[in-house]
């Protein structure tokens, strides 16, 4: 195995959480926070915008059954990476779109594909890119929050539509 890990802000980490849980060779997906200010921040911080941490997951995953170009790929089709500290009807600095890489490798492939990405788009890609910074995980009851609360109405409006749509665009890739 070669493991790597990544950090993704696209929304709503519970968005983002069940989305990558689903995909094959992801081994770990971790909600919480990261890029900002304040050490161990809470939920009700972050949420109140002055900590300038978003709402993020850390990903592990096996290099040798997912590369990084196809977690990409899945980030850039589950949100709007046009839309600035918005995500749907979540809005604040909390919600940008961002990506956290570990190794210079990492940065090379991201920025390739945001310039690969950005020709196909007829708006400005907004995705912040920045070497990880320290990552706190999210409070206990954030992880796993779709798969315990599918029935709850933010989940079934907001989530359920986005994990129809990666599992039709990348059958291949699904658990």
């Amino acid at each position: 195995m070669s493991i790597k890990k990544i950090m993704f802000g696209g929304g709503c980490f519970w968005c983002t959480e069940a989305v990558f849980s689903m995909i094959k060779g992801v081994i770990s997906v971790l909600p919480g926070y990261s890029g900002g200010k304040t050490n161990s921040p809470t939920y009700e911080e972050v949420c109140n915008g002055n900590t300038e941490h978003a709402e993020v997951i850390q990903i592990e995953y096996d290099e040798n059954k997912i590369n990084l170009q196809t977690l990409l790929d899945i980030f850039f089709e589950m949100h709007d990476p046009t839309s600035l500290n918005k995500q749907g009807a979540d809005y604040g600095t909390q919600y940008r779109s961002v990506i956290f890489y570990y190794d210079e490798t990492q940065k090379d492939i991201i920025y390739s594909s945001i310039e690969k990405l950005q020709k196909e788009m007829n708006k400005k890609i907004v995705t912040e890119v920045s070497r990880a910074k320290e990552f706190y995980p999210a409070e206990e009851y954030h992880r796993g929050y779709y798969k315990n609360n599918s029935d709850q109405p933010y989940c079934s409006v907001v989530i359920t539509p986005k994990l129809q749509k990666i599992k039709k665009e990348f059958k291949k890739e699904l658990k």
